[in-house]
């Protein structure tokens, strides 16, 4: 056999277009050119053809333009038998593939074992020799020498290509084709079309790769700019690795590979969803009207349309299709037309649709049960990459690798695990070109890590790792400049040639290079298949229903160009034949041949889904019976718990900020709580210490909330790639929880156990530790579990908000349990940290004996005092003794035992395994990928009458002439829409007339641009010079971090960093101060204020931007040219919204241009990347819209990245920037890019091919983004050049003529601002109120914050009656009243936050308003719904506890404290988030800044027993103190104290003496009263009053109007630091900024 073997020879050779096989010369007749060239198989001969590998279907480019031939040679000596036994897996692949035959009838293949045989095998490869549509629809292999008796190791992926791609062509061959029986065809590698017709470099050029270490040094320089001949052989060689991991070898061995799911089929496809994609903005009415408006349409159109429920409707209609193993569709549509709905279709991700109908299978395999067996065979990867940021690459894929490596039953022979992740692991990193990353974090927008394409390719390698069937990417090319993208998908292809996957990927702009590396097509339209087949065919299929593809145009451009009528080019003659809706297109592609294609392709199939259903059920065993996880459940435990805790030490900064923080907090309440007594004045405090740091670390966990809903998307992905299942998450993060809860729980106790003084014995203190830890972890676990349940944090927040509650008030510390109302006494039943409390009080007290002191020692003083005759105002106290025992104490005060602390241990065990239980149902529960619709909201009144009335009704028609208005008004709409193109360009035209017009012209020399950087300086611009001049559209383009964004910055004056020098001048003349609001920059991120409408955002831009001379009307009538002229008068009534439920992506890119054409920008425009983001469709819509303003006279200079050819040629200028700053060309492009390829092709650079894109044509000819690139120095040529001298000379003329030209009015003033400050001021606040009455939710959340924490207040304390026990509760009352400002303070700084950012981030820079009229709207609008809703609070709260017994001055006193403390904490919270930079430390710091003011108020500790240095400043410093004294003042005021039969201190009389005679010098000193027991003993009552009570807490009635004038000024002092901070953010010098720059600067060079 193998002797055999090494006498065969065997050709590879390319093919023409003919769909018949031809032979190959044999070796004799080859001619003289043929080279002959030794190899570990045999000779490589090389013609002019390409050598093709069969076992990747991937052409392989030996670099001289000729055909290889492997030819191993019998009885040579260099190749004997030890040779052919040391072949590469890859090479005996092919060997076996060519000599082994298909015994599949529609493929079955003949070659020969005889000597000398040659076995041509023709594949088509694209380029090299083209059929007529483009490339060949069906391949051949052929053989020379007739039939063979061998038989074909079935699976491999080239014989199931070749039971793919066998047609029917086979059996009409002529009869010349006889001696090649076997017609199956190959799919070779889809590449960008290479230049066949060049020269290519000879054999000698080029260095051969020898062994794999050649191979892997190859792969590691990043292609870049390459040579054909290099990317040819790179490509080949990728292929070659790829074989490692899935080359037949390995597939043989492979029970996974034997019983994968190939292929998608799906007939009549229909998915339904529900909703208009209309919906009426919300208001604060709504919740008044709402009822009304829901009684009205209940009468008059029934109760269906009253609900307002939204219709089904159809999402998709009716699709057919199929993708092979091996093939890649590409998915083509327009934003909303339901590209997403498809590929989450075909990946099984079907939830939040309503309805899916039609057949879908995967390898034969309905979709239902792939969803339940064999989910890890699909997989859909979304938009956005999402990874832990802080995890470094390699353990990002080690991680997967970790939970997909397959059983020993599907590895190689021999092979472990280890050695499975480390070769997957090293062929994957090298094939994308990301090995140089893996010590790197993945990183994210706010983490530092792996550049955009990079963190891309670590997508791919996880769905690579995956080994899935099939595979959907979802526009994953976003944010991707062109050649990383082209990159991106050429690693799409290589993973579903070599690995046989379905793949379907949607693309946004996708240019000719990507477009040709897919294998079909779909466009999508409306919910409607306009087109699905070959790629190749759809150009063609639509220029036959006449539309033309202009010059230039890429092909998917022209596609999806056809379904927008403003795009789409009409061939002439055909302008009343095409179809114009996409109904239409749907019903002639269903007639069409294409679609009888397709058809027929998927039949064609399905004939083969049988066979391949036989041989999985033959190779199936029990561990492949499923398909969902690959590794057991407690590896996938093991496998989470190991990643989460690499990604928490990855968080360094987190972690050990948090640890910080702990132990910053510890000192704080361990200095509170110092050394407390041993004796009855510490029994409270004790009690509070114990209960301070049980609450502090159970709150602390509430910070997961927001971490658990932050890796939510990422435990999605996870589940959908089936790595693990969610509950092993959620039972690995316990698992970390463990240990690191431990460390947090030792740091406070430690601090706060010793310094406070707590029982100094070994098991006390283990125990508490033990306790806290437990208590914590329950905790965890809850906020955990109510993360997994609900599905946005704002649902969660919600249960927090009421939990915390419970938690705080029902712990059996506020409210003893003897004192709860019977209605909620249960909740502490339900209460976890009320049995650790339990657990720690009885630990603490259980062996304490209390020496009484005063003032619970009665009487202290008088005639006979002796201990026998004294008592304990405590609880616990036994008459005639000064001594309390603890465990008394606890269970008189509490209801307290030491004998309940293992029962509440165990019953803490049961709340967190309860919790996780719940945690992990719920995780396994969530649906990931939820499909919904995107939607338009419209103000109401502004919206069309129909769409209103569908919107208030549900879509619901009231009658059936209604439904007969929408025919006939849609039927108008289709006639009208031919006529519409001429009248509608002449309207732009008039409008563009009224747009305000540049006269004058921007000129800048020498313009230097310089920032510190590391200890240095580094220059971002050098020596940049240009024009820009009105009527010009210029470009500014350079590569990736050339610094176009930093130029027009620069040149609009928006930098505030760094040192700029240089020459900006105006019409020769030096800037004005007017120049920043009288020039338009539309900004990158398109940043608005969410809730105004298109027209009011216009609007607001026009009034406060366009000079104050002209009228109010005036400006109005200009924004409603503004609308017509940008194509949105439909939606001028709708709000700009987020994407997703607002404007879209071209809508608000089109808005942003708006508003700053509103202000009348008279001197130039500044745009900043207008069409990033945006499809083809909408970013030819952008710039085709520039190109009318530069026509109508305005001056405009755009940054554009990469733009296709067509958008190139609407340019007039470009200034083209080289990375470091520097100008390499700045000047006129003139028509198809003439002046530009003339200067370049003149300099050195190579000639400019005819069809290329001179866009990427310059950029490759100066080598940007090349990091290899050694050519010459394009920004020194430019310097050298007669252009430059010429520019040069030209600038100087412009100034020197310019000189005195009259400028406009506003120009010349020198304002900084158009308007005054007051109506800034009224135009900012106004806007403020309409974006508070626009957003209910906010507002009903503050409300409903209000009513329940004032429900939940009266109820815990209703009636308080006069006992000691009343008076406490009444003092927590109000203090759980202050407790409220926390979340309140929480839900109140992200608005003023979001709010800063849209005018730091746009309106500052453009000057349109100053800082000082958007703090003060800021300001401004929060109090009228802030009293309003203290007003509520009051009345919810007041009149349950205590209200009801208190005089009418009383409770006035107490709404008017109300409402300033209602002020209070939203001045407190805003001037937090004023010196914050983000949302994130804002939050944090309010705890910190909570607990200073709270814990000094004199309620957790009193006055008398704060420790010296707090109580001389902090005390007084401390608002709450003012505000406490002042409620509790009034409300005890004149109240009488009448104790309960437990609370009084009872003792004997001495002889002779009677209780008062014994008690009375006692109770003129101290307060309180005595009376005579049933038994004749004294009964002491601690307090006489509730003034007496108040005098323990240093609370004075008489010092109410003192503290209310006092709590005034604090509100004031918060306010004017709302002021302060942000007048020393945007105008003023941070003193603080530059010390903690220098402290940045030497730990950075401390860490290197």
């Amino acid at each position: 056999m193998e002797e055999s073997r090494l006498q065969q020879r065997f050709t590879l050779a390319g093919t023409g277009s003919s769909l018949t096989g031809h032979s190959q010369p044999s070796l004799d007749q080859q001619d003289a050119s043929t080279e002959v060239i030794d190899s570990p198989v045999g000779l490589l001969h090389k013609d002019h053809e390409t050598f093709h590998d069969e076992v990747t279907e991937t052409p392989y480019d030996s670099g001289h333009g000729r055909t290889t031939y492997i030819t191993p040679q019998a009885g040579s000596s260099n190749h004997n038998l030890n040779a052919a036994d040391q072949r590469t897996d890859y090479e005996e692949d092919l060997q076996n593939q060519v000599s082994a035959p298909s015994e599949s009838p529609a493929a079955r293949s003949t070659t020969s074992n005889t000597t000398g045989a040659v076995v041509p095998i023709s594949i088509s490869h694209e380029g090299h020799s083209p059929s007529p549509e483009g490339r060949s629809s069906s391949d051949t292999l052929t053989s020379k020498s007739g039939p063979s008796k061998t038989k074909a190791v079935d699976g491999s992926p080239l014989l199931e290509t070749a039971r793919r791609h066998s047609t029917a062509s086979t059996s009409s061959a002529s009869s010349d084709d006889e001696d090649h029986p076997m017609q199956g065809d190959f799919m070779p590698i889809k590449s960008a079309k290479s230049k066949g017709d060049q020269q290519r470099p000879g054999l000698s050029q080029r260095k051969s790769i020898v062994t794999e270490e050649d191979l892997f040094r190859v792969l590691s320089q990043r292609r870049t700019a390459a040579s054909d001949v290099d990317a040819d052989e790179e490509r080949n060689e990728v292929e070659k690795l790829m074989s490692r991991m899935f080359g037949k070898e390995r597939q043989e061995h492979s029970e996974e590979e034997k019983t994968r799911h190939s292929g998608v089929v799906w007939r009549e496809l229909t998915v339904k969803g529900a909703g208009l994609g209309a919906s009426l903005q919300p208001t604060i009415s709504d919740i008044f009207l709402g009822l009304p408006r829901f009684l009205r349409n209940l009468v008059t159109k029934g109760p269906k349309a009253a609900i307002g429920k939204p219709p089904v409707r159809e999402l998709l209609s009716n699709f057919d299709g199929c993708v092979r193993p091996g093939e890649m569709l590409l998915v083509l549509g327009r934003p909303g037309s339901g590209c997403s709905t498809f590929l989450k279709t075909f990946c099984n991700q079907t939830a939040g649709f309503e309805a899916v109908q039609g057949e879908r299978t995967y390898g034969g395999t309905d979709s239902k049960r792939m969803a339940k067996d064999f989910r890890g065979e699909v997989i859909y990867n979304p938009e956005d990459d999402l990874h832990y940021a802080t995890l470094s690459v390699k353990r990002t894929l080690r991680f997967a690798l970790q939970t997909r490596t397959p059983g020993k039953e599907s590895r190689l022979e021999g092979e472990s695990k280890a050695d499975y992740a480390n070769e997957f692991l090293r062929v994957a990193t090298k094939l994308l070109w990301i090995e140089h990353t893996l010590g790197t974090k993945v990183g994210n927008e706010y983490v530092r890590g792996v550049s955009g394409g990079e963190r891309k390719r670590v997508s791919i390698a996880e769905a690579m790792i995956t080994r899935a069937s099939v595979q959907g990417w979802d526009n994953s090319s976003k944010g991707l400049d062109a050649s990383t993208a082209v990159e991106y998908v050429q690693s799409l292809r290589s993973m579903t040639n070599m690995a046989q996957i379905s793949t379907a990927v949607s693309l946004y702009q996708a240019g000719e290079s990507l477009y040709n590396l897919v294998d079909k097509v779909l466009l999508i339209d409306e919910g409607q298949c306009l087109y699905f087949g070959s790629s190749d065919d759809a150009k063609q299929y639509f220029m036959d229903l006449g539309f033309e593809c202009p010059g230039r145009w890429t092909t998917a451009d022209f596609l999806t160009s056809v379904t927008d009528e403003h795009e789409r080019s009409i061939r002439k003659g055909w302008e009343d034949r095409i179809p114009r809706s996409s109904q239409d297109f749907a019903a002639i592609y269903r007639k069409s041949d294409a679609y009888r294609k397709n058809l027929d392709d998927i039949s064609e199939f399905e004939s083969h889904l049988e066979a391949q259903r036989r041989e999985r059920i033959d190779q199936r065993s029990k561990k492949n019976k499923q398909k969902n996880y690959t590794v057991s459940f407690p590896a996938q435990v093991m496998a989470c718990a190991k990643r989460q805790l690499l990604v928490t030490i990855g968080d360094k900064a987190s972690t050990v900020g948090k640890w910080g923080g702990i132990v910053f907090q510890g000192l704080i309440v361990g200095s509170l709580f110092f050394q407390l007594p041993n004796n009855t004045n510490g029994a409270f405090t004790r009690g509070g210490v114990l209960f301070f740091i049980l609450l502090f670390n159970a709150l602390l966990a509430l910070a997961e909330q927001t971490a658990a809903f932050e890796s939510k998307p990422i435990l999605l992905k996870h589940k959908t790639f089936q790595f693990y299942r969610p509950s092993a998450y959620a039972l690995a993060q316990t698992l970390v929880d463990v240990p690191l809860v431990l460390i947090q729980v030792l740091l406070f106790d430690i601090i706060i156990y010793w310094m406070a003084g707590l029982s100094a014995t070994a098991s006390q203190f283990f125990i508490s530790v033990l306790t806290l830890w437990l208590v914590t972890m329950v905790t965890y676990a809850f906020f955990r579990a109510i993360s997994a349940v609900c599905k946005t944090l704002d649902d969660a927040t919600k249960f927090t908000g009421v939990a915390i509650q419970i938690l705080v008030v029902y712990t059996g510390y506020l409210i003893p349990p003897a004192q709860m109302h019977p209605w909620f006494s249960w909740l502490r039943w339900i209460n976890w940290i009320q049995y650790g409390f339990e657990m720690l009080m009885s630990n603490e007290f259980y062996n304490l004996q209390m020496e009484c002191v005063p003032p619970y020692l009665v009487p202290v003083n008088g005639p006979g005092v002796a201990p026998q005759y004294q008592s304990c105002a405590l609880a616990g106290s036994v008459p005639g003794s000064t001594t309390v025992d603890g465990a008394q104490y606890i269970l008189a005060a509490f209801s307290y035992t030491r004998a309940h602390l293992w029962r509440n241990f165990g019953i803490l065990w049961a709340f967190f395994f309860f919790f996780l239980v719940i945690t992990c149902v719920g995780f396994e529960r969530m649906k990931p990928n939820a499909g919904g619709a995107a939607l338009t909201i419209y103000k109401r009144g502004q919206v069309p009458t129909k769409l209103e009335t569908a919107i208030e009704t549900g879509g619901r028609k009231g009658s059936p002439d209604e439904e007969n208005l929408d025919e006939k008004a849609a039927t108008e709409k289709q006639t009208s829409s031919d006529t519409e193109s001429p009248s509608k360009d002449k309207e732009d035209d008039e409008a563009m007339q009224k747009i305000a017009k540049n006269e004058t012209i921007f000129t800048f020399q020498d313009v230097n641009y310089t920032i510190p950087y590391e200890g240095g300086e580094r220059k971002l611009l050098q020596k940049v010079q240009g024009l820009v001049q009105p009527g010009k559209l210029t470009a500014l383009m350079g590569a990736s971090g050339a610094g176009k964004t930093t130029l027009l910055n620069t040149l609009a004056q928006r930098i505030s960093f760094g040192t700029i020098s240089g020459d900006m001048l105006v019409d020769g003349r030096p800037l004005p101060k007017s120049f920043q609001r009288a020039t338009g920059f539309a900004e990158q991120m398109d940043v608005h204020e969410p809730t105004a409408t298109v027209r009011e955002a216009l609007q607001f831009s026009a009034l406060l931007r366009q000079p104050r001379e002209v009228s109010v009307e005036e400006k109005h009538a200009y924004c409603e040219t503004i609308i017509d002229l940008l194509e949105m008068r439909d939606i001028a009534g709708a709000t700009i919204g987020v994407v997703g439920e607002g404007l879209t992506v071209e809508q608000r890119k089109r808005l942003t241009i708006g508003v700053e054409l509103a202000s009348k920008p008279e001197l130039l425009f500044f745009l900043d990347e207008p069409t990033s983001g945006l499809d083809s469709g909408a970013a030819f819509n952008v710039v085709r819209f520039l190109r009318k303003l530069a026509d109508a006279g305005q001056a405009v200079l755009c940054t554009i990245h990469q733009p296709s050819a067509v958008l190139f040629e609407h340019f007039d200028d470009l200034i083209l920037l080289k990375s470091g700053g520097r100008v390499v060309y700045a000047g006129e492009l003139g028509k198809d890019s003439k002046h530009l390829r003339e200067y370049f092709e003149k300099n050195g650079a190579d000639k400019c091919p005819p069809d290329a894109n001179p866009a990427e044509y310059m950029l490759e000819a100066i080598g940007a983004g090349d990091p290899e690139y050694n050519g010459p120095d394009w920004g020194d040529k430019w310097l050298e050049s007669d252009r430059y001298k010429q520019q040069t000379k030209d600038i100087e003329e412009i100034i020197e003529k310019r000189k005195n030209v009259e400028h406009s009015k506003n120009v010349k003033d020198d304002r900084e601002f158009a308007m005054p400050l007051m109506t800034q001021t009224i135009a900012v606040t106004k806007r403020a109120f309409t974006s508070f009455w626009r957003t209910p939710n906010y507002i009903v959340g503050i409300f409903m914050l209000h009513v329940m924490t004032g429900l939940f207040n009266t109820f815990t304390f209703y009636h308080l009656g006069y006992a000691s026990i009343d008076f406490q509760s009444r003092l927590f009352s109000v203090f759980m009243t202050l407790t409220i400002s926390p979340p309140l303070i929480q839900q109140l700084q992200p608005v003023f936050l979001h709010s800063r950012n849209i005018f730091e981030s746009r309106e500052e820079k453009a000057k349109i308003y100053s800082w000082f009229a958007w703090v003060t709207g800021a300001v401004v609008v929060e109090i009228p719904y802030r009293l309003l809703a203290g007003g509520i609070y009051f009345c919810c709260w007041w009149w349950g506890p205590m209200g009801y017994r208190t005089s009418g001055f009383a409770s006035g006193f107490t709404f008017l404290l109300m409402l300033l403390f209602e002020l209070y904490y939203t001045g407190f919270g805003q001037a937090i988030a004023a010196f914050s930079p983000n949302e994130l430390l804002a939050s944090l710091l309010v705890p910190l800044f909570f607990l200073f003011v709270v814990s000094f108020c004199g309620v957790v500790v009193p006055p008398q027993q704060l420790p010296y240095f707090w109580r001389s400043w902090m005390y007084w410093a401390s608002p709450f103190h003012y505000l406490l004294e002042a409620f509790l003042g009034v409300a005890i005021h004149d109240q009488p104290v009448i104790c309960n039969t437990n609370e009084y201190a009872r003792f004997a009389a001495p002889p002779g003496q009677t209780c008062q005679s014994y008690t009375q010098q006692f109770i003129s000193q101290s307060g309180g009263y005595v009376q005579v027991g049933l038994d004749g003993i004294c009964e002491f009552c601690q307090y006489a009053n509730g003034d007496e009570f108040g005098r323990g807490f240093s609370v004075f009635y008489t010092n109410r109007w003192r503290d209310f004038g006092i709590f005034w000024l604090f509100i004031m002092f918060n306010y004017f630091v709302v002021y302060l901070a942000t007048y020393l953010r945007f105008r003023g010098k941070n003193p603080l900024k530059g010390p903690i720059q220098k402290v940045m600067e030497k730990m950075k060079k401390t860490k290197k």
